[in-house]
């Protein structure tokens, strides 16, 4: 058997368990509070793996805060390291607890980066310029307004309350860690809960900008989101760009992945509703 048979390592992904102790909306096929189930599920499947970690992509819960100390006690039956980054819902809490979500979470930091096996995972805060995550008169908060105001009036399909922008500290931040990998020969796989390709009724604000930083970047393999429940697919310059199905939607089928990471290629392994592919490198 080829030795490309093997994957160099695995990891888990898990988009949008959407979790609240509350009834569902069927018109919308949410089943919030189904979502404990799934996410056993998968952790289930998880643990029969040899896995790297496991990183959900957002919107742990619906809302409220106290959904946390259901659904995380989920995680901890992970035999693998479960990492957080934050999506909208993470936010539908009072104002009290909006500075206490990454870190109840475990997150090091609202964005971070992390090295396995060689390869530079990269994981954004894709809430940061938003009218809803930074704490009240954080004056992210009044340019979230004005950039929503400027493509609402432009007509712009992405001009949604519930989408948000990077900080243009973020954003060269972002760039600054795509060029130390590139120095350190290191592949990089972008993760944040918001798609950037293709556009879409979800996109972030600023996705031009996000993906003509990492279309042109031949370490870029692949970014990957939530946040559109429907899921998505798409590549701009060598990079891939996924968004997984929503854990929250349809009363009992499932959505998650396996992502198994080869020399020439990434195999997404999907379970479920979620698809599986095939991205070449």
């Amino acid at each position: 058997m080829p030795s490309s048979a093997s994957p160099l390592f695995r990891f888990g992904i898990i988009a949008d368990p959407q979790y609240a102790a509350i009834a569902p909306h069927v018109a919308m096929d949410r089943y919030y509070a189904n979502t404990l189930a799934k996410v056993a599920e998968a952790v289930e499947i998880f643990n029969g793996e040899e896995l790297s970690f496991v990183m959900t992509l957002g919107d742990v819960i619906d809302r409220s805060f106290s959904s946390f100390d259901d659904i995380l006690p989920v995680y901890q039956k992970l035999r693998h390291e479960a990492l957080f980054l934050l999506g909208n819902h993470d936010f539908s809490v009072s104002a009290g607890h909006l500075s206490e979500v990454a870190a109840r979470l475990g997150m090091p930091s609202p964005y971070y980066s992390f090295l396995r096996h060689g390869w530079r995972f990269i994981v954004l805060d894709g809430n940061e310029v938003s009218i809803f995550a930074p704490p009240e008169g954080h004056h992210h908060r009044g340019l979230a307004a004005e950039m929503l105001a400027e493509l609402q009036a432009k007509g712009a399909r992405n001009a949604h309350r519930w989408n948000a922008a990077l900080s243009d500290e973020q954003f060269a931040w972002l760039g600054d860690e795509i060029a130390k990998a590139a120095e350190a020969g290191e592949k990089v796989i972008v993760m944040n809960h918001y798609p950037v390709h293709p556009p879409s009724d979800h996109g972030m604000w600023d996705s031009d900008r996000i993906v003509a930083l990492l279309a042109p970047s031949s370490n870029v393999v692949a970014y990957l989101n939530g946040h559109d429940h429907v899921g998505n697919y798409g590549t701009a310059g060598a990079c891939h760009f996924v968004n997984f199905k929503g854990v929250v939607d349809t009363e009992t089928q499932n959505a998650f992945a396996i992502v198994e990471v080869h020399a020439d290629r990434i195999e997404i392994r999907g379970f479920g509703r979620e698809e599986s592919r095939t991205l070449a490198y």
